[in-house]
């Protein structure tokens, strides 16, 4: 059976350009459609965290002015039948990748507090690229990939990819007090990025790397994702 190990950032706080924090995690689009995507697909989705700590999940990302009332209904129920996972999810440091076929990292603004710095997920991500697994991420998800360093430096340097905007980011209302912008990091990194309009669904994919640009691009990403391990 085909295996994807999920990264889900463990972070409930986004630590501001003053010192202060922002209420944040997990945006519940951002996991809900992958994981149902993935699973109804019959593939194995194990989840994990730094420390095995249970994710947090964004209160905007469930807020019915932002996303309705059914679509926030049908999300909390998933959210529940799902609490055991979630509740439960591996230690990152002790995940081996070669135990899995691809690597899918969700979004929210919680990477970029934990996942961008996180040793463990920086060599989980150099192995999976070396052994040219699947690595897919959506959103602020791409943060995760800046934990990545090996002996030639940066491994994604000169790779297509795409995240959640500095455009979007400042349309969001979190942009001027952000200690970094996403966007601009990678590009600095060495990253060749890609956008398309602001909101819309965009998804690259640059070999066995796949990104999506925003929530919207989640399902999307998901069918790139099920068609490239099919």
């Amino acid at each position: 059976m085909t295996r994807v190990l999920t990264v889900l950032s463990a972070a409930d706080k986004w630590t501001r350009a003053d010192g202060s924090t922002y209420d944040t995690g997990i945006w519940a689009e951002e996991f809900i459609l992958m994981d149902e995507a993935l699973i109804n697909a019959g593939f194995s989705v194990d989840l994990a965290t730094p420390g095995g700590v249970s994710p947090t999940i964004d209160a905007l990302s469930l807020d019915t002015k932002i996303i309705g009332p059914e679509t926030a209904e049908r999300y909390r129920e998933y959210l529940a039948q799902n609490a055991k996972r979630l509740n439960n999810p591996l230690v990152l440091a002790d995940i081996d990748p070669d135990q899995f076929d691809a690597i899918v990292i969700p979004g929210g603004h919680g990477p970029v507090e934990d996942l961008y710095k996180d040793p463990d997920m920086g060599r989980i991500l150099v192995r999976a690229n070396t052994a040219s697994k699947l690595i897919a991420a959506v959103c602020h998800g791409p943060a995760a990939l800046l934990a990545a360093s090996d002996e030639n430096g940066w491994p994604f340097a000169g790779r297509r990819m795409t995240s959640f905007t500095d455009e979007e980011e400042i349309e969001f209302g979190t942009a001027a007090n952000a200690p970094w912008l996403l966007a601009d990091s990678l590009r600095k990194r060495g990253a060749v990025f890609e956008q398309g309009p602001n909101w819309g669904s965009y998804v690259v994919r640059d070999g066995n790397l796949l990104t999506g640009q925003n929530p919207t691009s989640t399902a999307a990403l998901a069918e790139a994702v099920i068609g490239a391990l099919r």
